[in-house]
């Protein structure tokens, strides 16, 4: 639920070298993550368009930025670039996914439990620096500050909650 993810400095360069190329293929930029897994480093980059994103579009994204990476050599270690689509169960991290989605079904998962369980189907009815409000089944309404949550993805499945 903040702008600067794991990886900091390297996922904000990547940003902003990868958003206008991303936007030129007509997708969005969903997110940088830079993990290590293991003993390699994972660039992942999650791309979204309206109508979803094909194999294609993820081919398109990985040789548009595969050069200009190499190039702008914004990573010291070696690592492997993988390219994504947000998906249905999309993550929910940054302030324009938050607006996006707004009142909507999202899966909030605590750090703690909180009225009998850490992970609750709800609906995103507030966020404001880094806090996120959400509706729940019963009508109650309640606001978790950034450090309670360990996540937040939005619930595209059409069950009711």
């Amino acid at each position: 639920m903040t702008e600067q993810k794991k990886g900091g400095s390297v996922v904000t360069a990547v940003w902003e070298m990868a958003k206008p190329l991303i936007r030129e293929l007509g997708l969005t930029l969903w997110d940088v993550r830079f993990v290590k897994e293991g003993a390699n480093w994972y660039l992942r980059i999650v791309i979204d368009k309206e109508g979803g994103v094909c194999i294609d579009d993820c081919v398109a994204v990985n040789d548009a930025l595969d050069a200009p990476l190499d190039e702008a050599d914004l990573i010291q270690q070696s690592y492997n670039l993988q390219v994504m689509s947000a998906g249905l169960e999309r993550d929910l991290t940054r302030d324009f996914h938050f607006a996006a989605f707004m009142g909507q079904k999202i899966i909030l998962k605590l750090r703690a439990g909180f009225e009998g369980g850490k992970v609750h189907k709800c609906v995103l009815s507030g966020y404001r620096d880094g806090s996120v409000t959400v509706t729940f089944a019963n009508g109650n309404e309640h606001t978790f500050a950034k450090n309670e949550i360990s996540r937040v993805q939005l619930d595209d499945f059409p069950e009711d909650f």
